[in-house]
């Protein structure tokens, strides 16, 4: 009956919120109502259900084996009182060690096929994660930061693997057995019940007590592990700019205060299990005394045997057991029932639209927007846009830095939702789309391209959406060769078979660029959003890559931000953001003759 008080648990925010999503302070990921868990829980009642009712009948089956124990144990007694044979005496113990041996077979079926069945909702669970995981939209990570979904990935699916692979087995059989020893305990004698009246209203209240006051502590328990989390990968991450900056102790001070937080919400649930615990452990020793001294008290007016006594005894402690494991696990039950509730929160995090829209046929499109404003943690950024893109058109976007060029992309792109206004692509609101109709109509492709560990060859189609082997090999090729990046890639040890990404062939910056531009060719998007696209290499190779890619993409509608003014030079039209507002449109030509912002640009960049 020991217990271990300092685990962590969660719970809940209780029945008044169960339809509707909780939101964890601050823009973080939302947590899925009640009901969303319930919905999937008798789903997986429907999709197993014939495994779930073989696991509740072999924990049957066990539990009455080893009530065989106690049973045959008060037969001897009284036998041995009558002073009966001997013989009798030696058949009841072999039948003992026969319901034993019973007993460990059942438990151990029943246990493994409960593992199996645990095993495959995990993996059910797991996998759905993944899934909603991938289909966030960029900016809903942005906005969360990584910290609340690395807490959920990392944390929560540990909560929840424990409670699948351990508590809900545990409990299964715990409560199997506490029905069947209760109703053998009725059977010695129904009075005998009555002994576990007071402990019965303890446990309820106790418990009831504690279900009360814990929902809300649990929530902000795991709430502060995401953000303690959020402030370590930011530590880790910007520690050259923390250290640059000199701002080491005022970081070290800002995680010790997440910390303090993380410790107080911690404190707090474990108070409430040191209150509640030891009223249980009183719960489960009050009722072994009374049932002596009542199933006593009947033998001693006839009602009983001796042996009948000591088999309520027996059963008695039999039933201490399971009811604390089964009580103990409860705790266990809500740490998993509210990381389920986080994990499937993320489904709810996607932003679901119609499906309407096209397809990623390569056409291009005009895109159109109208009075955009956007901005960050309540400051505005972009204030009032108005843009029009004729299908076909290629856009420099230039100006200083911090003046909006890439939240403009990004907005362009449905990265991001405006707070007012419109972007429309080929006619339809981005905001009526959803994302993999986003992503078919507009790509963003920014200097922060990732090499998954994989081959060549699969790190190209994921642009397709297809397995690497269904891919012609030739399509693959054209699109390395369209970037510039066909002569190095052959010379790789294996060409496309070559295994790139961690702990394989390593990619430099520029390649690693090149690669997510032939991801864009084979893609095809109807209007591309170019970020600093080829920042990472020397001006001249980056020029003669552009060169290479303004011909792939020739027809194509293309939103270039821009911060080499080459760029500007080569396009349609070049659009001046300055505060948030574009203050400039026309050609090179024309802004060069109007002699404002963009010619003071461009002047300075040619060092005139």
């Amino acid at each position: 009956m020991t217990r271990t008080a300092e685990r962590p648990a969660e719970r809940p925010a209780g029945p008044s919120r169960a339809d509707a999503p909780d939101r964890p302070p601050g823009d973080g990921l939302p947590i899925a109502p009640g009901r969303a868990v319930w919905r999937r829980l008798r789903r997986a009642g429907r999709d197993h259900g014939r495994t779930l009712a073989a696991v509740v009948a072999l924990y049957a089956v066990a539990s009455l084996s080893a009530l065989a124990s106690p049973w045959i144990l008060g037969m001897i007694v009284d036998t041995v009182r009558a002073d009966a044979d001997v013989a009798r005496v030696d058949l009841l113990a072999v039948l003992i060690v026969v319901a034993l041996a019973v007993n460990a077979v059942f438990v151990l079926w029943s246990v493994a096929l409960s593992i199996r069945f645990g095993e495959r909702l995990l993996a059910e669970l797991r996998e759905e994660f993944v899934h909603a995981v991938l289909r966030l939209p960029l900016g809903t990570v942005e906005r969360a930061g990584t910290g609340d979904l690395v807490a959920r990935t990392g944390r929560d699916i540990g909560h929840l693997s424990h409670t699948v692979r351990n508590s809900v087995p545990v409990m299964v059989v715990s409560l199997v057995s506490v029905v069947v020893f209760v109703t053998a305990l009725a059977l010695v004698h129904p009075l005998l019940l009555a002994a576990w009246v007071p402990s019965a209203a303890v446990i309820w209240l106790s418990t009831r007590w504690y279900a009360h006051r814990a929902p809300a502590g649990y929530v902000r328990e795991l709430s502060s592990y995401s953000d303690l989390t959020q402030g370590v990968t930011d530590t880790v991450e910007g520690a050259h700019t923390i250290e640059a900056l000199g701002r080491q102790a005022r970081q070290s001070a800002l995680n010790d205060r997440r910390i303090h937080r993380a410790y107080l919400a911690e404190r707090y649930t474990l108070s409430l299990r040191c209150v509640w615990y030891p009223s249980l452990e009183f719960a489960y020793l009050l009722p072994v005394a009374l049932t002596f001294l009542l199933a006593g008290h009947l033998a001693v007016t006839g009602v009983l045997t001796v042996g009948q006594v000591a088999t309520a005894v027996f059963v008695c402690l039999q039933l201490v057991g399971p009811l604390d494991r089964l009580l103990d696990e409860v705790d266990s039950l809500m740490m998993g029932y509210t990381s389920l509730r986080r994990l499937l929160g993320v489904e709810l995090a996607e932003q679901k639209a119609p499906a309407g829209g096209g397809g990623t046929d390569g056409v291009p499109r005009a895109v159109e927007v109208e009075d955009l404003r956007f901005g960050y943690t309540g400051t505005e950024v972009l204030h009032g846009v108005d843009l029009a893109l004729r299908p076909g058109e290629r856009l420099a976007v230039v100006g200083p830095s911090g003046a909006g060029k890439s939240t403009l992309g990004k907005l362009v792109a449905g990265i991001h939702p405006p707070d007012s206004g419109r972007v429309r692509v080929g006619g339809t609101d981005l905001a009526d789309l959803s994302p993999e109709r986003r992503r078919e109509r507009v790509i963003l492709l920014s200097q922060e391209s990732h090499v998954f560990r994989g081959t060549l060859a699969e790190n190209l189609a994921l642009a397709l959406d297809a397995d690497a082997g269904s891919v012609d090999e030739e399509r693959l090729w054209r699109a390395l060769d369209a970037v510039g990046a066909g002569t190095w890639a052959r010379a790789l040890p294996e060409g496309l078979a070559t295994r790139v990404g961690s702990g394989h062939q390593d990619l430099d910056p520029a390649h690693v660029q090149q690669l997510a531009l032939a991801r864009v060719v084979l893609a095809d998007p109807g209007v591309l959003v170019l970020d600093e696209a080829t920042s990472l290499m020397d001006p001249r190779s980056a020029r003669d890559l552009e060169r290479s890619l303004a011909r792939v993409l020739e027809g194509r509608t293309v939103v270039a931000i821009a911060h080499r003014l080459h760029t500007a030079h080569d396009a349609d039209r070049i659009a001046v953001v300055e505060d948030g507002r574009i203050s400039e449109l026309g050609s090179h030509g024309e802004l060069l003759a109007r002699g404002g912002s963009y010619a003071g640009l461009w002047h300075a960049w040619h060092g005139d």
